[in-house]
């Protein structure tokens, strides 16, 4: 019977990092996930834009101002519909997180971190389809006009986009979910080895 609950339920080691990283998910809603760079010899000092999951900052004006000339569309939180429901759905994934920790449940603790690597994926294949389609769907009267030219930002590394250079990486937020998805996938394997020698 013992061996039957030790089996069923997850590690002290599990349970503490389950804990952790709920929190530190929840930490996302309220901090930088992305950040977007863009170095040009008329900008010197650098042009930078920051994605929260609610809202971007930076110098987003300055940036719709450049991007007018090549016919991008400008940035607008409200045009963005994931800026509507990320913090809620961010902050309950980080919310299950918690509950894992507490009950202690190996099901629940596997659901949950499932759920989040699932989201990690499908949102960054959200962000990629939203670069592809901010760079390639070009205003055909724009004033600057290069045939052939799209304007794509790198998903994540460097890439030269006429005389910018756009440089992608993750935020602070960013970085945390990064860690969260390699702790999860540790302990997930740590668990399924924990179990066969229960």
């Amino acid at each position: 019977m013992q061996n039957l609950i030790k089996s069923s339920s997850i590690s002290t080691l599990t349970r503490i990092l389950s804990i952790l990283c709920g929190v530190s998910i929840i930490a996302v809603v309220f901090l930088p996930i992305w950040r977007i760079e863009l170095d040009a010899p008329q900008y010197p000092e650098g042009l930078s834009m920051q994605i929260f999951s609610n809202k971007l900052s930076g110098d987003v004006e300055i940036i719709n101002g450049l991007n007018h000339y090549i016919g991008m569309r400008t940035l607008h939180a409200d045009d963005f519909i994931e800026f509507t429901v990320l913090p809620y759905v961010i902050g309950i994934i980080g919310l299950f997180g918690v509950i894992a920790g507490i009950i202690r449940k190996r099901w629940f603790f596997f659901t949950w971190a499932t759920i989040f690597l699932v989201f990690a994926v499908l949102t960054m294949i959200d962000f990629y389809i939203w670069e592809y389609n901010y760079g390639h769907n070009l205003d055909p009267t724009a004033p600057i006009q290069v045939p052939g030219m799209t304007y794509t930002p790198p998903l994540i590394g460097f890439k030269q986009l006429l005389n910018f250079g756009a440089f992608s990486i993750p935020d602070i937020g960013g970085w945390i979910m990064i860690a969260v998805g390699a702790i999860l996938t540790t302990l997930g394997f740590y668990e399924i080895k924990r179990k066969k020698h229960v």
